[in-house]
């Protein structure tokens, strides 16, 4: 009977490691997350946070996961809302936001770690420069609008998916 046991325990000991490996495959692919436009940060990390509280031997409290859903569900609206703004803000249109996005995805390829900074600026700049009579002061002044509104969106993503990290690590005593 002690054997049954003892691999029982081994069995689950075993699936517990897996599990907290999957979440933090999860929680590190979503904050990689933040700063690629096409995989959404914060809903990946909050898939890491309802990994860890359904498959794992912690918990977290149901008021906190739902307002961690509310707040990823809202972060992730207002980021798409932001970078759309920040270029028609400063008088963009939608060349200069598509340029900001095929110049960020261009920029992380080619021009690692800062093409996520000049990425979004050149191409919203090229985009604008596309536009019908539209000179070089404008156009920079829409690719600064790009370029701000691209980093306040990575920024508040960022700062979820960190603090979703920080209730995983907060709920496992044992790294306390």
């Amino acid at each position: 009977m002690l054997s049954y046991l003892h691999l029982l325990f081994y069995y689950f000991w075993k699936m517990e490691i897996l599990v907290m490996i999957i979440i933090g495959i999860l929680l590190f692919v979503g904050i990689i997350g933040c700063f690629v436009p096409v995989m959404p940060g914060p809903p990946i990390s909050y898939g890491g946070l309802l990994v860890f509280h359904f498959f794992s031997s912690h918990s977290i409290e149901e008021n906190t996961l739902w307002f961690m859903a509310f707040v990823v569900i809202a972060v992730t609206v207002f980021d798409l809302w932001v970078q759309i703004y920040g270029v028609k803000k400063f008088g963009g249109t939608k060349k200069a936001v598509n340029g900001s996005i095929i110049g960020l995805i261009i920029g992380i390829f080619f021009l690692p770690p800062f093409g996520i900074i000049i990425g979004p600026f050149l191409g919203a700049f090229i985009g604008a420069r596309m536009e019908e009579n539209s000179d070089a002061n404008k156009a920079i002044k829409i690719a600064l609008g790009a370029l701000a509104g691209f980093l306040a969106g990575t920024m508040l993503k960022l700062s979820v998916s960190l603090y979703i990290i920080y209730l995983v690590f907060q709920t496992i005593p044992s790294l306390w």
